[in-house]
């Protein structure tokens, strides 16, 4: 069933969009609801799953012999 738009400013935004992307008025369309829904559903899986291993790296203790190539100033800063 075709989609049809009765606000005319959304009809102005939508070829607006297709002229500043080279894309015809409903492909401008389909690449903009699936950026939106994109960003509705959440990050992508493989952030979760760098999120959990960063995570978990996080946990693991320092070790007070590790050793640190730098030295390092009173403010943080390497010398």
């Amino acid at each position: 069933m075709p989609l049809q738009i009765a606000n005319p400013a959304l009809v102005g935004k939508v070829e607006r969009l297709a002229r500043a992307t080279g894309l015809n008025k409903t492909a401008a369309v389909e690449r903009a609801v699936d950026r939106l829904l994109s960003e509705l559903e959440g990050p992508p899986q493989n952030a979760v799953s760098m999120n959990a291993l960063l995570a978990q790296l996080d946990r693991i203790p320092d070790r007070d012999d590790a050793l640190d190539p730098l030295a390092w100033d009173d403010m943080g800063l390497p010398k």
